[in-house]
């Protein structure tokens, strides 16, 4: 049995993980496999690279397959009344009350009516018929309504009832219809749907037609539904000639999931992130055959179509797939949200997540209830805390304030711009480097003070300081951050200049970032910080994985440097408004001694600087470092060697002990 075999995982999943190296699960795996397991809804907080997708990926691939099993071979799921007929213990008001059989309810709310539907309902043709008996005094109604329907019966347009004062409703409209009814009474509920009518009965006998269904619900399944006290809600057999009891339905008319209504849906910020989760869990599940998993981009139409369990997508093509119908939520049961501070950050995403998960049935129509598992790298974002769902989450993985990585050494190097023996080197990188442009048309003047020539300094010292720690550390690949995608070029062309080619460096932006899925790449260098800390621990998540050890250099100037921060419609093109955004310009001033204070306080450590000869200072314990290399903490198991010792011996000596006394005549009277 595999560590993963032990958290409750299939073995078929616990081979899979195994097979990929993972020997022992990391501590959100430990944490929250088995809360997702239990049903819980879970908020994941944890560094980048620590397992989180594993940690969601799992337990769900788990609960869709046995819910395909049971549902090939006739099995109920582990639920009592999952294939039975009865009063849905999901579906229900908080005060309504339901006997374990499902089959009895009662309320004693005196402020609000409480109601209930049933867990399956019918569709299509044919007569159904169900009855209750009231069980108490008071005022109570039953018939009728659709999955989107108001709990309270009769009050909207998509349910119908009949209620103990002798009147029918519906839209909130009470006509007279039968007579009253009250403690002890039959009453019985009739759907034919083939001629589009519902009625009801009262002790055996027919009242009559009370509604025609309205031609815009012809197509939609219809639950058996009740406010207040019953009993024996629903039976097999019907007493009125033609038709059947609700229970006894045709297989082929009673509600289930359609082959585009997906059990798991995924959000992602990027589609290259949902590509990479995608991949995933194709390779979690590859001694599985089921679920169906999928990309919902415009190609793969045709195969969600044909069914799919779990689908991997952004908000805005989930949205566009679920109005158009492409896509259904009727039968969703998990609604996930990965890298949830980017989702949230980003523009008009907080709003479109929102309204899916309003698009969202809270219960699916087999009598399960909505699992929300939301996934990030901080939990200290205000605008994750609004989603409406955090409050119902239990948050887990987060043993302190900052989620940095352990296995990434973090440093910073101040850079002046400022200093008169600087003025050489600025102007003979100023031939080589191209900068943003944003001080082309200012009076430049290399040894001066005013702001404008100490940020011109800045953005071409970076370029040197970038070079020299790529040279410094022998660099053969890494990770290079860069404010906007212009910043991004110039640094490219930078380094193409100096390079051999047979380095290999990814340069992009935070954008970028989220759909970067890299293995072992042991250096990642900030020519500019985030202006969002959390993004600092997004950019550093990126090397340092699987246990190796990466080094992350943030070049940090001390002094404020101005940058492009286009409003104009354009958004950059061709835009020479060099004013700052107060005056209708396109630039601002960025402080990076503010941020760094703002990722410290953030992170809760001060981040170690080193010189501008790059070098990092050797580790007292580890020594030199090797970055891409596995961890080895070589120094500590030294030092520790002897504690261990000890407790081998101390452990020895207890367990003798034990034994001694538990064979000794002596201790027979206190056992």
């Amino acid at each position: 049995m595999t560590a993963f075999e032990e958290l409750g995982v299939l073995p078929e999943l616990g081979q899979a993980v195994d097979e990929m190296g993972w020997t022992l699960p990391s501590d959100i795996q430990a944490e929250g496999i088995p809360a997702i397991l239990g049903g819980g809804d879970v908020l994941m907080a944890a560094e980048t690279g620590s397992g989180k997708t594993g940690a969601f990926c799992l337990p769900v691939l788990q609960i869709v397959w046995e819910t395909l099993r049971d549902q090939m071979t006739g099995k109920n799921s582990g639920k009592k009344h999952s294939s039975a007929w009865v009063l849905n213990p999901y579906d229900r008001d908080d005060s309504l009350a339901i006997d374990p059989d499902g089959l009895l309810c009662q309320s004693r709310e005196p402020q609000k009516w409480q109601g209930a539907r049933c867990n399956h309902g019918v569709f299509g043709k044919g007569k159904y018929y169900y009855e209750g008996t009231v069980t108490d005094d008071g005022l109570c109604r039953l018939g009728w309504s659709t999955e989107g329907a108001s709990l309270d019966l009769g009050t909207d347009k998509y349910g119908f009832g009949y209620g103990g004062t002798g009147k029918k409703s519906n839209c909130k409209k009470f006509d007279n219809y039968g007579t009253s009814f009250t403690l002890g009474d039959t009453i019985g509920c009739m759907l034919d749907l083939d001629s589009g009518h519902i009625g009801f009965s009262k002790n055996g006998q027919n009242l009559g037609k009370a509604f025609d269904i309205p031609a815009q619900l012809k197509n939609s399944a219809f639950y058996p539904a009740i406010l207040n006290e019953f009993r024996n809600f629903l039976i097999q057999k019907s007493i009125f000639q033609g038709y059947v009891g609700v229970s006894s339905a045709d297989e082929g008319n009673v509600v289930k999931p359609e082959p585009n209504a997906p059990a798991c849906i995924i959000i992602e910020p990027t589609k290259e992130l949902a590509e990479q989760t995608n991949q995933q869990i194709e390779i979690f599940k590859k001694n599985l055959k089921n679920p169906a998993v999928s990309i919902p981009v415009s190609e793969q139409i045709r195969n969600i179509s044909a069914g799919v369990d779990i689908i991997t997508c952004t908000p805005g093509r989930l949205l566009d797939f679920v109005q158009t119908e492409k896509i259904l939520v009727s039968n969703c049961r998990f609604f996930i949200l990965d890298e949830a501070d980017s989702l949230v950050s980003a523009k008009n995403h907080l709003s479109t997540i929102e309204r899916l998960y309003s698009l969202l049935p809270k219960i699916t129509p087999d009598g399960t209830r909505l699992q929300m598992i939301v996934c990030s790298a901080t939990l200290h974002n205000f605008d994750v805390k609004k989603l409406a769902v955090y409050d119902a989450l239990s948050a887990m993985g987060l043993s302190s304030r900052h989620s940095a990585p352990c296995d990434v050494d973090k440093v910073k190097a101040a850079e002046e711009g400022s200093s008169e023996c600087r003025t050489s080197d600025i102007e003979c990188c100023r031939h080589f480097f191209k900068t943003d442009g944003i001080h082309f048309n200012d009076d430049i003047r290399p040894g001066s003070e005013t702001p404008e020539t100490l940020s011109e300094g800045t953005k071409i010292l970076k370029a040197e300081y970038l070079l020299k720690a790529i040279r410094q550390h022998n660099m053969d690949q890494g990770i290079i951050f860069c404010r906007t995608k212009l910043d991004c070029d110039n640094i490219e062309r930078f380094l193409n200049s100096y390079a051999s080619g047979k380095a290999k460096f990814l340069i992009c932006t935070d954008v970028a970032a989220r759909g970067i899925d890299v293995r072992g790449v042991p250096f990642v260098i900030n020519v500019t910080l985030p202006d969002e800390k959390a993004n600092y621990l997004h950019r550093i998540g990126r090397v340092g994985r699987a246990e190796r050890m990466g080094l992350a250099i943030s070049l940090v100037s001390a002094h404020p440097e101005k940058v492009w921060y286009h409003t104009c419609p354009s958004r950059g093109l061709r835009c020479n408004n060099t004013n700052l955004t107060s005056q209708r310009g396109c630039a601002i001033w960025y402080d990076e001694m503010k941020l760094l204070e703002d990722i410290e306080e953030h992170l809760g450590v001060t981040i170690a600087q080193i010189d501008n000869d790059m070098i990092v200072p050797v580790d007292e314990f580890d020594g030199k470092v090797v970055y891409g290399a596995k961890s080895g903490y070589a120094g500590h198991a030294v030092q520790l060697s002897g504690a261990v010792a000890l407790l081998a011996d101390l452990e020895r000596s207890l367990q003798l002990s034990y034994l001694r006394m538990f064979n000794d005549p002596k201790t027979e009277n206190v056992k």
